[in-house]
């Protein structure tokens, strides 16, 4: 039996932090993982900036609200349902996620959570565990599945090194040149092709 295994952000749905700057007007949130590969040196910096400029969960959450899935994404995803097991592996945090997930057909999701303070601010972050991505794959490898995954960023790669194929989605030039053994796409249709084909040879 295989899984598939997808990042949800740059893959499936726009990068929040680049819709929250871009609302804000405050650039310096524009910086994701696929700019800064230390994930929480990236999540200290922007708890940082949210603290610098008075802005709460609520202000995210009113941004992400307005946010739809990319271009094809549902149907992508719908399709890759009707044949595989898929779980969404994400870096975002749960208090983020969910009217995304509507909108996915609420597929699973494995991610992180906020801590708040009693005034509505982001005061912290907890992860799921270290190395989330790369431990999850593993553990659906020990469970004698074949795991196929897709993603865009530095935090995905781990992921992709630890799955049995991996693949590269929508990521940018500056870091497929360092991963050069896993294939890019730039299209759903492209990466179906290559899922169904990965599944084929993995058996």
């Amino acid at each position: 039996m295989h899984v598939v295994c997808l990042d949800l952000e740059g893959v499936l749905v726009p990068e929040i932090w680049i819709a929250f700057s871009q609302r804000t007007g405050i650039a310096e949130f524009s910086r994701t993982t696929r700019d800064e590969p230390d994930y929480d040196k990236l999540m200290r910096w922007r708890l940082g900036l949210l603290k610098q400029h008075g802005l709460k969960l609520a202000d995210i959450q009113a941004v992400i609200g307005g946010m739809r899935p990319m271009d094809g994404a549902r149907a992508f995803l719908d399709d890759l349902r009707s044949r595989f097991q898929v779980v969404i592996l994400s870096d975002t945090f749960y208090e983020f996620a969910d009217p995304l997930m509507q909108q996915l057909g609420r597929p699973t999701l494995f991610c992180h959570t906020l801590v708040t303070d009693p005034e509505g601010f982001v005061s912290d972050y907890r992860l799921r565990q270290p190395e989330p991505k790369k431990c999850a794959v593993n553990a659906f490898k020990s469970l004698n599945l074949k795991v196929i995954a897709a993603g865009d960023s530095y935090n995905d790669t781990a992921m992709l090194l630890a799955a049995d194929a991996g693949f590269f989605m929508h990521a940018p030039a500056s870091i497929t040149a360092q991963f050069p053994q896993f294939a890019e796409h730039h299209s759903y249709a492209e990466l179906t092709t290559s899922i169904d084909a990965a599944a084929k040879r993995l058996g």
